[in-house]
């Protein structure tokens, strides 16, 4: 694949180490990496036995999810426009002994750097050694992040939060989700999100409609949170 101009100037803007890098290795590059296209539902990555390699999110929206031994998923991150998509290519890592998936939430382009190639580059130059190292230290912080609020914090403050990411994600107050959905970013069971998307009702805070929810005291919400 060709890469145009305006394809070189999105990868100088999301790969700090391109103005480190020789310029046989941005040629390779520019003639290895490929520009893919994905659905909403479908899988980027289906673990550790899929290893395609480092995905550029040029536009769209994947999320990366465990699956527990009964089945229950959980959240780890989102990513979304020019954010670099590391787990992809976790045959590269040592000792990554879990399983990670990544969906793709929303019409999605991205340009891939297989797996072979991203591991002789990062051998050969330090700044995308320090790059790498860097994005998997600020991956495993946000699963931190994710596991503590589990383990934690109570899941009413936990939906309200969710809810209100979601609100400034699609930035709409009409969310176009089921429970089910959110059930599998939370980690629990879709019962138990109905039953508390009930209670937020009752409280006014949100609408339920088929498929839908409206945010109605998005102040309720975050009191909630910070409560």
């Amino acid at each position: 694949m060709a890469l145009t101009s305006a394809d070189e100037r999105f990868l100088s803007e999301t790969l700090s180490f391109w103005k480190d890098l020789t310029q046989g290795q941005k040629d390779n590059l520019k003639q290895i990496i490929v520009r893919k296209q994905f659905v909403a539902g479908e899988a980027m990555h289906s673990g550790s036995e899929n290893c395609s390699g480092l995905f550029l999110l040029h536009t769209g929206q994947v999320r990366a999810y465990i699956i527990s031994e009964t089945g229950k998923e959980i959240t780890l991150y989102r990513l979304f426009e020019r954010d670099v998509c590391i787990f992809s290519a976790s045959c590269m890592m040592k000792n990554i002994s879990f399983d990670i998936f990544v969906e793709v939430e929303k019409e999605t382009e991205a340009y891939l750097i297989p797996t072979a190639v991203f591991r002789k580059l990062s051998l050969e130059s330090l700044p995308a050694q320090v790059f790498t190292n860097n994005l998997m230290a600020s991956r495993f912080s946000d699963v931190m992040w994710i596991m503590e609020q589990a383990l934690f914090t109570s899941l009413d403050k936990r939906l309200a939060g969710f809810l209100l990411e979601q609100l400034v994600i699609d930035g709409n107050d009409k969310l176009t989700i089921t429970h089910e959905k959110i059930a599998n970013h939370l980690g629990t069971a879709r019962e138990v999100v109905t039953r508390m998307l009930k209670y937020f009702q009752m409280e006014g805070m949100v609408s339920l409609n088929r498929g839908t929810i409206d945010i109605l005291d998005e102040k309720k919400l975050k009191d909630l949170v910070e409560d």
